[in-house]
């Protein structure tokens, strides 16, 4: 049987099928793994550097926290973009107007009607529902003028409807006004506060009400337990649950997404993806599918600006520059495009490596050992003459938070050479749910009909 044999209990051959490997496993349970080395990578090195550091437990466990939460972020992100991009070929890198879409949506239908900047006041999942709603809304909107272009242009149209909508929020004109009679307000460039997801969601789980004073909750108990017996502060443990409703998120919507690509519907993705033409002229109206597809898409990211923005319980248009773009697409480049699995992996790697590793040894280093800093990398270089390569080596750790841009060049470049199909590219996202790499040998075949043929039974 080979690596990527579907196989279903009954018999069917449906979007449910499970993906067997040569072993005869569910192939998800190697995506567990191929996620968990991952994982275990990255927490490893964190932990290793923090031991060195001296750092204590609460600080290691801290990090590891954080690291995870940016993780889940890029990852939800990640898996919306592998559905247009790696599944159908759309070329949107409008990520982060979409993001803002989710996040504002709800910031307006859940601030306080008393707040600074005011909103409606409505609990927190139905400002989570309005986002989605509003962010699948916004691409329905982009979707209609740009399904007559392709690749780049495609790209254009969305880059720009990506910076109109961050202009939007950041224009003084919303910085408040009247919508049916009731006032709102975005805050313009000065942002906008709401209730804080992080803690509200995370107490309402820990606790009866979501009321600390009453005691915890089921959910909260083992938490809290664990926490004690770790000596962990409350503050840790809260962001611990909350990252851990973010990690449920990201196995939905993995789940989501590979059943759509395993699914009718996910086969006339790959079509258009490969060719258009060709899927088109088999009888599928491709622009509707695409539309759906950016739609469902679009909402995903919407749901990820609200959980990675919405833990600071504030917002503002400067959350959204098209960089967070750049962020996502070399996240899905590192794993793959078109693999599920490379999606969450580019995440973690992106995330853990490339984007809070470069800060986090600079602050090490910092905590560790004084090291001059010369206000210019001339003065370093100068000071290598004297045999003194200390302010020069300063210099370096100083910058480490904006070296980690040419980090991210050397790790493309490094990519487009020796993987350009990023880690796991390589892995099948099979077109269909048959098995149509091998063909049987004819002592294996079903005899022929007396009538010529192929027997039915």
């Amino acid at each position: 049987m080979t690596r990527d044999t579907p196989f279903e209990p009954d018999g069917g051959d449906g979007p449910g099928a499970f993906l067997l490997n040569a072993d005869a496993r569910p192939r998800w349970l190697d995506d567990v793994v191929i996620i968990g080395k991952a994982t275990l990578v990255v927490y490893g090195l964190f932990i290793g550097l923090g031991l060195a550091a001296g750092l204590d437990f609460n600080g290691i466990v801290s990090t590891l926290q954080q690291v995870t939460l940016l993780a889940t972020s890029f990852a939800l992100v990640a898996l919306a973009l592998n559905l247009h991009w790696g599944y159908t070929g759309l070329f949107n890198i409008g990520i982060a107007g979409f993001m803002a879409v989710g996040a504002y949506t709800m910031a307006l239908v859940t601030a306080a009607p008393d707040a600074t900047f005011p909103g409606l006041g409505l609990p927190l999942w139905i400002g989570v529902l309005a986002g989605l709603a509003a962010a699948a809304l916004v691409g329905f909107v982009v979707a209609l003028p740009a399904l007559r272009l392709r690749a780049d242009y495609f790209a254009i149209v969305t880059l720009a409807f990506a910076e109109v909508i961050r202009l939007v929020y950041n224009s003084s004109a919303l910085q408040e006004f009247d919508l049916l009679g009731v006032e709102l307000g975005t805050g313009g460039g000065q942002g906008m506060s709401f209730p804080n997801l992080r803690n509200t969601v995370s107490r309402r789980l820990m606790y009866v009400d979501g009321d600390p004073t009453a005691g915890p909750s089921l959910v909260g108990r083992p938490f809290l337990a664990i926490g004690d017996a770790l000596e962990l502060s409350p503050s840790v443990v809260e962001g611990w649950v909350y990252t851990a409703v973010l990690v449920v998120l990201v196995a939905f919507v993995f789940v989501v997404i590979t059943w759509i690509g395993n699914s009718p519907f996910g086969r006339v993705l790959k079509a258009i993806r490969e060719d258009e033409l060709a899927a088109r002229s088999l009888g599928k109206n491709t622009d509707r599918v695409k539309i759906k597809v950016f739609m469902l898409g679009c909402a995903f990211m919407g749901l990820a600006g609200m959980v990675w923005q919405g833990r600071r319980g504030y917002v503002d248009p400067n959350l959204f520059l098209p960089i967070i773009t750049f962020y996502i697409f070399i996240a899905l480049i590192i794993g793959g495009s078109g693999s599920n699995t490379g999606s969450v992996v580019g995440a973690l790697l992106f995330a853990g490596l490339l984007f809070e590793g470069p800060p986090f040894v600079q602050r090490i280093v910092d905590a560790t050992f004084d090291l001059p800093r010369p206000p210019t990398v001339y003065d370093g270089v100068i000071a290598l003459g004297d045999l003194d390569p200390m302010p020069l080596l300063g210099y370096a750790v100083g910058e480490l938070p904006n070296l980690r841009f040419v980090l991210f060049g050397v790790v493309l470049i490094a990519l487009m050479i020796y993987r350009p199909d990023g880690i796991l590219g390589h892995r099948n996202e099979p077109a269909s749910p048959l098995d149509l790499t091998k063909e049987r040998p004819p002592r294996e075949r079903d005899p022929a009909s007396p009538e010529g043929g192929e027997s039915d039974e």
